[in-house]
């Protein structure tokens, strides 16, 4: 409980950096700031109050993060899983921080950041992280792979998220590849793993589900 704890301060405490870091340099910021890259290297610009937008869903994550639990019909399942829980609450936050500070950085030097290199290695450090702990996950209605055998059987539900973890955590691997290749080829690898260890799983949880009720 008290690891649990410190997770969560530590969690309050990312989500309101990216706010501090927008406080300290609004000033010094264009009027305009690089807001969307897509895979093509096209950059959309937004006027540089928008930055607020984005720096204040860390704290309203954060505080969802902390609601959830409570208000979960299986709330007590939390208690054995806490610090994954935690943990990726956390590196949501990071996610997060890293975002506006991308933002920040290359309003301020433009060019200075390989944004879709650094968002590769991003996303696949989240798919690293989900991946590994996706195993410790025990059944609840927010998170984790949520469909009505999992819900409806805990063998199935821990089969499933098993399975899951193994193909998330392959996902972030193939994704770092990706972070090497062409931005066509990094396109298919990041979402292609990523729609693939969504989705097997899911289709595994209804077979399992079905073998466990003898198809009734």
């Amino acid at each position: 409980m008290k690891q649990n704890r410190n997770y969560q301060i530590l969690a309050w405490i990312l989500a309101f950096l990216p706010a501090v870091a927008v406080a300290a340099l609004y000033s010094r910021l264009p009027d305009q700031l690089p807001m969307q890259w897509d895979f093509g290297g096209q950059v959309r610009y937004e006027p540089k109050w928008h930055i607020w937008i984005i720096a204040g869903m860390a704290p309203l994550f954060c505080a969802m993060f902390s609601v959830l639990p409570k208000i979960d019909p299986r709330r007590r399942n939390y208690a054995k899983f806490g610090e994954a829980y935690q943990g990726f609450q956390c590196m949501m936050m990071v996610f997060l921080t890293v975002m506006v500070g991308i933002v920040l950085t290359e309003g301020l030097r433009p060019g200075t950041v390989e944004v879709r290199r650094v968002v590769i290695f991003l996303m696949a450090a989240l798919f690293l992280f989900i991946g590994n702990q996706m195993p410790k996950f025990r059944q609840n209605y927010f998170c984790g792979v949520k469909t009505p055998w999992t819900l409806s059987s805990e063998t199935v539900w821990n089969r499933t998220h098993r399975l899951a973890g193994r193909l998330m955590f392959a996902a972030g691997a193939v994704s770092l590849i990706g972070a090497f290749t062409p931005q066509a080829v990094s396109l298919f690898l990041v979402f292609g793993s990523l729609i693939a260890a969504t989705l097997i799983p899911a289709v595994m949880s209804y077979r399992w589900y079905q073998q466990e009720t003898g198809g009734q």
